[in-house]
Parts: C-alpha cells; sequence; structure tokens
C-alpha cells in the first residue's frame, strides 16, 4: 500500500489486502483512536474522497483506489492504552502462536474481547497497544468477558477474510471445558435448543430458549466426572450469543459460577473451594492456517485456579 504525506493529508492507494472492506472500517484502523464518531462526520462533510470523489460509509474499496485521509486531530482527552500498563504488558505472556498473518491468545477471564460497556479498552485496544508498529489486528471471532482461553486475532485483511470464510463454513473446531452442576448424562451428546438474544433496559445482553430464536446446537463429552459436578467438553456448532452457558442451564446442568445462567447452591458450593469465575475455558482451536492452508491446532492450558478446584472435587 502506497502512502503519501502532503501538508498531514494523506493519499492511499489500495492494495489487494483492503478490496472490498468498507470505507469506515478502514478509516478505523487507519485512523487509531479517532473516535467513530468523527470518522463518520469527516465522511458525511466529504472531507474524506475516493478517486477524487465524495463516498458514503458503506461504500466498498476496490484495488488502485485513492484515498484521500484528511488530517484529524484528537483530543487529549481520548484514553490509549500505554503499552507499560501491566495489563498490557501481562499480554505478552498470554501470546501462543504469533506468525505474520496471525496471533493466538489465551485470554485471561475478566478481560472483554473490546472496549465498550464502561471500559477504557479491552484485548484488542491492549494488543494494538503491544504492537504499535501492526497495521492492521482484528479479532476474527469473540468469547464472552468471563470466559478465558483461545482466541485468534488476524494481522492481515486477507487472514481475516480467510478464517471468517472458515467459520461460515463449519472448518474451524472450537473445544471449551465447562464445570456443570450435577451428573451429565452420559447418553447426551448433544443440546439443539433455539437461541433468542434479548438487550435489557439496561443494556445487559440475556439470551434464552425460545422458539422464535435462531437454531443452535451444541456437542458435548464427559471428560471427567464428580460427585455434584461434571467436567464437560462443549463443542458449539454454531456460534450464537452465550450458546454453551445457555445450552448447558437448559440441560438442567448450568456453568460453575455463571452470573446470568447459574445456580446459586451450586456456585456457593465451588465457592467453598475458592472458585471465583465462570468455569468456562476455551481449551482448544482447530483450523486451516491462512496461508499455508495446513491444518493447525492451538492448546490454551486451565489457570491455576480451575485446576485447583478440579484437584479439590476429585
Amino acid at each position: 500500500m502506497n502512502t503519501e504525506v502532503n501538508n498531514s493529508v494523506r493519499f492511499i492507494e489500495v492494495d489487494e489486502e483492503y478490496a472490498g472492506q468498507r470505507i469506515d472500517n478502514f478509516l478505523k484502523t487507519q485512523l487509531k483512536g479517532v473516535p467513530k464518531s468523527l470518522i463518520y462526520r469527516i465522511l458525511r462533510k466529504g472531507e474524506v474522497r475516493v478517486n477524487k470523489g465524495r463516498v458514503k460509509p458503506e461504500y466498498k474499496l476496490c484495488p488502485q483506489d485513492v484515498v484521500r485521509v484528511p488530517p484529524v486531530r484528537v483530543s487529549e482527552g481520548t484514553p490509549t492504552p500505554s503499552p507499560k500498563l501491566q495489563k498490557v504488558a501481562e499480554l505478552e505472556s498470554q501470546i501462543l502462536f504469533e506468525d505474520d498473518r496471525l496471533l493466538v491468545i489465551n485470554k485471561a477471564s475478566g478481560t472483554a474481547v473490546h472496549g465498550g460497556s464502561g471500559l477504557s479498552f479491552g484485548l484488542i485496544e491492549g494488543l494494538r497497544a503491544l504492537r504499535p508498529q501492526a497495521k492492521f489486528l482484528e479479532l476474527v471471532h469473540r468469547l464472552d468477558r468471563d470466559t478465558s482461553g483461545c482466541i485468534l486475532i488476524a494481522k492481515r485483511r486477507s487472514a481475516l477474510r480467510h478464517m471468517h470464510e472458515q467459520l461460515r463454513n463449519g472448518q474451524m473446531d472450537k473445544r471449551y471445558q465447562a464445570l456443570v452442576m450435577g451428573s451429565w448424562p452420559a447418553s447426551r451428546f448433544k443440546v439443539k435448543a433455539p437461541l433468542q438474544k434479548n438487550v435489557l433496559q439496561s443494556g445487559e445482553r440475556m439470551v434464552n430458549v425460545s422458539e422464535q430464536g435462531k437454531p443452535s446446537e451444541t456437542r458435548y463429552r464427559i471428560l471427567q466426572q464428580f460427585d455434584n459436578a461434571t467436567l464437560v467438553e462443549a463443542s458449539p456448532i454454531t456460534g450464537r450469543t452465550h450458546q454453551i452457558r445457555v445450552h448447558c442451564q437448559h440441560a438442567g446442568h448450568p456453568i460453575a459460577c455463571d452470573p446470568k445462567y447459574g445456580d446459586a447452591q451450586f456456585d456457593a458450593f465451588v465457592q467453598a473451594k475458592g472458585l471465583r469465575r465462570l468455569f468456562l475455558h476455551a481449551a482448544k482451536i482447530s483450523l486451516f492456517h491462512p496461508k499455508t492452508e495446513q491444518p493447525i491446532s492451538f492448546e490454551a492450558p486451565l489457570d491455576d485456579q480451575l485446576k485447583n478446584i478440579l484437584r479439590q472435587l476429585a
């Protein structure tokens, strides 16, 4: 991608890497830290031009398009995380794999994947602070804030497209480990129940099983049986919000310490043993590498708190 600087106005020639991307999303990657409202304002006022003409936010870029990016001043009050912040520095130790196309992180429980909802920044903002030289870093998929484990970040737009295609075609295999209440039946290998998402007045998202919901399926197998609980492996076939958590609840076996869909008595039992977080962990992810197209797998170990609970239950 060729970039010319002219009195702080940049003219960027679009290469294949960004072909097909919406201009508003392209500007978000070029103008890091600039509020979305300001990006839409400069588009609306015609300060951004493509091939010398005005464009709407939904315009999709083509190879060889020349984009005029105006100088944008961001108020000093805009918070961007410092690479020296402890949480950002800790991300380095959570990297399971990295090459020129892909980053795989073992996300900690309690870390949101992106800023918002009163959080100044999340995982993706932290990674951008940690890798300021990276031109492109985008989440391939999401994990709930309280869920730990494997999450993929694309380092090129072509890699993001490649992995999104795998997600759409069911070529990506995700395996979660969850500690659930009671004895999961050995004969129960899957839960198929349509899920409907509701946003409460507070802005909180809640999901419930409903005939009006979207078709959803999770496969299960038992990893370890305890007296009052079961460690199960859950493999989501569809990718709905809170899917594994709601399907476990629907099956009568809610996940330990689930603040939205849990069982208070079971939670008190595991909390007495030291559990202070949702016991849901993205343990393994398998996919085709976006460059070599060879099959690759990544595994994220359980954190000490989860290992300790399992030891106490055994």
